[in-house]
């Protein structure tokens, strides 16, 4: 069977992370399956799905460390052409990826004790952004 939903929620950009497992969780728990594979896909090429301890300290880290593979003042072609300064969440979204595809059980996310999936949105400015999660199971 095959059971899809989107979520949605608003960011800051700038690399903001967001947890979306209890989302990601109701849509399986919606889909009324119980095994399967989610796969788990931010719509935009500014942002980015994973999975972290999401935790402030942690979550700050991700940022940092971010920051210092792909400045923010980072100067692209991307933002010179489209004069929007975003190149450099293109770049991160792009070295990310994406999504993901996890496996769930008995209706839920199979997960470590401190896993969480999370929405990295890399963009320069807040957004209202969209998940969408595909489930393939039974």
């Amino acid at each position: 069977m095959v059971y899809g939903q989107e979520i949605s929620f608003d960011t800051q950009g700038f690399s903001d992370i967001k947890d979306i497992t209890d989302g990601v969780n109701g849509v399986i728990g919606a889909s009324k399956m119980n095994q399967g594979i989610a796969c788990i896909s931010v719509i935009g090429s500014t942002a980015s799905v994973s999975t972290m301890e999401f935790e402030p300290a942690l979550s700050k880290d991700i940022q940092d460390q971010l920051e210092e593979f792909v400045p923010k003042k980072k100067i692209t072609r991307h933002s010179k052409t489209w004069g929007d300064d975003n190149g450099f969440s293109h770049i991160r979204a792009t070295l990310m990826g994406p999504g993901i595809a996890m496996p769930f059980k008995d209706s839920q996310l199979i997960l470590g004790t401190w896993q969480q999936v999370v929405v990295i949105d890399h963009d320069n400015r807040p957004r209202n952004r969209k998940v969408y999660v595909q489930l393939l199971g039974e």
